[in-house]
């Protein structure tokens, strides 16, 4: 089969040392935190420097409020010593259609650095005739990942005080399922959950879920709209999530939620994985509030929503079990 080749390139100066540029875009599990557009990323194999990803990212598009997830897998080689990663994408909902090329990074300066990126994108010819978005501008492409590279990256002196990660567990004597089910139909939340005000769902693929979700703020402070790309596994007892749209004081929010079976229920474990957005601190908690107590406060109020959610899925399976009997 013929194709048409698309290639790009460009490279941007990062205020940051090499190596922690380097490790962001080695750490790729990592990635949904950091980099916006990024939903999950699931490592497949790895053998220290050889690896195979399977990613979800998020694109805006016409027509598609929330934007549209794509997948693909990705070989990636990891060279620590020259402080590159070469990699290949496939997209899976387009066969044939392969993006290769290597991130570079080199240092400038103690503190400083320069990051590159050179891509070629690789269309058969049917399918880059049949939709021009598809062709693509291989350098804006370029541009963006770049730009959200950077933007990452440059937060490193206050990385470990902006990021926070936690998990809340509950026990349930009863079946997976039931649960699963709970925690899958966010459009009755609002009947569900106290906090929940309001969900609209929109599910193009099964499983792939885009949500908007109305809260009470904490402390009376109003409402606060999200927007969540949720990505569901029911065989694996997972859902993984991405807030796109999260609220004013985070920058990223991710997590799952994960069931663990054993022979007389199941736990239910809910994980976060979240960056604060430093200058919305002072704007939302008060000019005074550290990034200690902006850390407590956030894990508090996503806590609180945990325990409502975990004790009501409890609630929903074991009082259903218990009518069944």
């Amino acid at each position: 089969m013929s194709s048409r080749v698309h290639a790009g390139g460009d490279a941007v100066e990062v205020a940051a040392p090499a190596g922690v540029v380097y490790g962001l875009l080695a750490d790729a599990v990592r990635w949904p935190v950091f980099l916006p557009s990024h939903v999950h990323v699931e490592r497949l194999d790895f053998d220290g420097t050889q690896e195979r990803l399977l990613v979800w990212e998020v694109a805006e598009e016409a027509g598609a409020p929330g934007g549209h997830v794509r997948s693909w897998h990705t070989r990636r080689v990891l060279r620590p010593q020259d402080r590159s990663v070469v990699f290949e994408e496939e997209d899976q909902a387009r066969p044939g259609m392969v993006t290769s090329g290597v991130w570079t990074v080199r240092p400038a300066g103690e503190t400083r650095c320069v990051l590159s990126l050179r891509q070629e994108r690789v269309l058969p010819v049917l399918l880059a005739a049949g939709d021009s978005r598809l062709r693509g501008d291989a350098a804006a492409d370029v541009q963006r990942r770049l730009g959200q590279v950077r933007g990452a990256a440059e937060q490193w002196e206050e990385l470990d005080e902006l990021l926070l990660s936690f998990e809340d567990r509950i026990r349930v004597e009863g079946p997976a399922e039931l649960v699963y089910d709970f925690l899958y139909r966010v459009e009755d939340w609002p009947e569900r959950l106290p906090h929940v005000e309001g969900t609209r769902v929109r599910e193009d693929a099964p499983g792939i879920q885009v949500v908007l979700v109305d809260t009470c703020a904490a402390e009376g402070a109003g409402t606060v709209t999200t927007r969540a790309v949720r990505l569901c596994f029911p065989h694996a007892g997972r859902i993984v999530f991405k807030e796109t749209r999260p609220p004013r004081l985070l920058a990223a929010h991710s997590g799952e939620w994960s069931l663990l079976p054993d022979a007389s229920g199941v736990t239910v474990v809910a994980a976060h994985r979240v960056m604060l957005r430093q200058d919305a601190v002072a704007g939302e908690l008060g000019e005074n509030t550290s990034l200690l107590e902006a850390r407590r406060h956030v894990h508090g109020w996503l806590s609180r929503a945990d325990r409502q959610a975990l004790g009501l899925a409890k609630w929903h399976a074991e009082s259903t079990v218990r009518r069944l009997r």
